[in-house]
């Protein structure tokens, strides 16, 4: 495809501090963090749609044609067959018509006729968020993939972070399952250990008089922590373009604080990252999941593009009778998503909130996401909650959609058509989403797969499964501090709320380490003072023996609850048992 390929003669915009942004807002993908506010808006400036220097343009497709939906068909609904009439030309020409004033439509000429504009990509030119530098495990490597490319991450003696190709140049055993001595880095198949610089420095098996191979080396990965954040470098070819390293303005703002977390998902990105610019979705979807969404609330929403650039795209939105439009969104490759709010107290004091989701490609049909909400003013009800509660809750947020996200997946990939020919976007909830596939149409040419709207590029070889080990091996795996499990019930499963989020957070695994820990110190403390209670003989004694007994149990009861809240999957009320 890269005959194909036009580069366009065109600087694309940066996600930096030095962009000018005006006024943004949040999405309300997880609303509690947003609720208890009691603001007023400020006013937002003009929005004036950004010019960009002219494409080339390609008048022939770069793949084959994609079947198109037949412009008659209708859906009718009919109580006796033979008496229906023909649909007479009027009628349906205002049918057509009707379509066109609610569904999105092609935003050009050239787009009315077919033609594509191409720009010049490469998804290895990119930076990819790894992980949150403050869950990056200091005494394991950690395993991680970008597509279809595995990597291994983890801190050296100096707790400088490295990232190698995962895989030993001796037999390609993982390196991710091998372990941290001394700093280095050994793979746990024969021992060979590497230093900092991807260098093989010790190799048991070697005889004394004989020197490492040359080629007994590591391909070494670029990796920067940028505002909590572990970002990687992907090219091997092309030195890192720092210039193309996300910086987040309002993180960077004094007395800005997040809460952030990880979620490993069962889906594309590509289709995570629709849910994520889709706030129509959220009052259906997430109906009283905590204190703002509430389905009735849904409504027909406006939007506005603002910018389009080779790199994404970004605009205002909100209800579609808000004027003017109160949020603000930036998508930016490779799969960078922003929603800012500023809002202006009654003591004319400005405040600045952001939604950040920072997605990653880790294979066919999976992502994983870090969610970062922060903001200048915290709610003081907010303050009263410890960070895991909001954890628990953004892991239910993705449990709601979990089911419709999958089986999108599964339809785009059998179906093997454009979303064109799939989706009915509207102009009053799908905007983003409709900005979304055409962006792809324009750089999915550089992606190793894609779903582009009115193009595709299906994956070259089938996705790899990876099997967990089996038997006392999957216990011990699981149990392990590298993987932060506690036990075989939790052998990784990406359904299960654990192994998609808890083992990928510091935090929850110590609350719920805790929590484990009190909940067996009181249930032995609630036993023995029940035995207590009844070899005593004074009934005074075997009252408070008792009550201190039901004490424990109930504290037991809510440690276990605790556990069972940050490791239990949601389940719609209508689906439970």
């Amino acid at each position: 495809m890269a005959s194909s390929c036009i580069s366009p003669a065109t600087t694309p915009t940066h996600f930096s501090s030095h962009t000018s942004q005006p006024k943004m807002a949040l999405l309300h993908s997880f609303p509690f963090h947003n609720t208890l506010l009691s603001v007023s808006l400020s006013t937002p400036p003009a929005h004036k749609l950004t010019v960009l220097p002219p494409l080339l343009y390609i008048s022939q497709p770069l793949r084959q044609p994609l079947p198109v939906r037949k412009s008659n068909s209708k859906c009718v609904a009919v109580a006796d067959i033979k008496a229906v009439s023909p649909i007479d030309a009027n009628q349906e020409e205002e049918e057509e018509e009707g379509d066109h004033n609610v569904l999105v439509g092609p935003r050009s000429e050239e787009e009315r006729r077919g033609e594509r504009v191409v720009a010049d990509y490469d998804w290895t030119e990119e930076w990819y968020p790894l992980y949150l530098a403050q869950d990056v495990p200091d005494d394991a490597p950690l395993g991680l993939t970008v597509y279809d490319k595995h990597i291994v991450l983890y801190r050296d003696g100096n707790r400088q972070l490295r990232c190698y190709e995962d895989r030993c140049p001796h037999r390609l055993a993982k390196l991710s399952e091998g372990q941290l001595i001394d700093g280095r880095l050994e793979c746990l198949y024969h021992g060979w250990q590497f230093d900092g610089d991807g260098k093989c420095v010790k190799i048991p098996q070697l005889p004394a008089e004989a020197k490492i191979p040359r080629s007994a080396c590591l391909r070494t990965y670029e990796v920067r922590d940028s505002q909590g954040v572990v970002w990687v470098w992907m090219s091997q070819k092309t030195p890192p373009n720092l210039n193309k390293l996300p910086w987040f303005e309002n993180f960077a703002r004094p007395g800005f604080q997040d809460t952030s977390t990880t979620h490993e998902l069962p889906y594309d990105h590509s289709i995570l990252l629709e849910n994520l610019m889709d706030p129509a979705h959220i009052p259906i979807s997430h109906d009283r999941t905590d204190w703002s969404a509430k389905r009735e609330d849904a409504q027909p929403l406006g939007f506005e593009v603002t910018e389009r650039t080779d790199r994404g795209f970004a605009g205002w939105w909100g209800k579609a009778k808000d004027k003017p439009l109160p949020n603000f969104l930036r998508f930016e490759a490779p799969c960078v998503l922003q929603n800012n709010r500023e809002l202006v107290d009654e003591n004319r004091e400005k405040h600045y909130f952001t939604g950040l989701f920072l997605c990653r490609p880790t294979g066919q049909g999976k992502s994983m996401l870090i969610v970062r909400f922060g903001t200048t003013k915290r709610s003081p009800l907010a303050k009263l909650f410890p960070q895991w509660y909001f954890h628990q809750n953004g892991a239910k947020v993705f449990e709601q959609d979990m089911g419709f996200l999958s089986s999108q997946n599964e339809i785009l990939m059998k179906s093997k058509v454009a979303t064109k020919e799939l989706y009915l976007n509207l102009k009053s909830s799908d905007t983003w989403v409709s900005e979304y596939r055409k962006w792809m149409d324009k750089v999915g040419h550089g992606m190793p797969y894609h779903f582009g709207h009115s193009t595709i590029s299906l994956p070259k070889e089938p996705a790899v499964v990876e099997h967990a080990p089996a038997g006392l091996v999957a216990g011990v795996s699981a149990s392990a501090p590298a993987k932060g499990g506690i036990g075989t019930m939790y052998a990784p499963n990406l359904a299960n709320r654990y192994f998609r989020h808890v083992i990928h957070c510091k935090g929850c695994r110590t609350v719920i380490k805790a929590f484990q820990a009190w909940k067996n110190a009181l249930s032995v403390m609630a036993l023995t003072l029940t035995a207590l209670a009844i070899l005593v003989s004074g009934r005074q004694w075997k009252a408070l023996l008792l009550v201190l007994a039901t004490v424990c149990s109930a504290g037991a009861y809510g440690c276990s609850t605790a556990v069972a809240l940050n490791t239990t999957n949601f389940i719609r009320t209508h689906r439970r048992l």
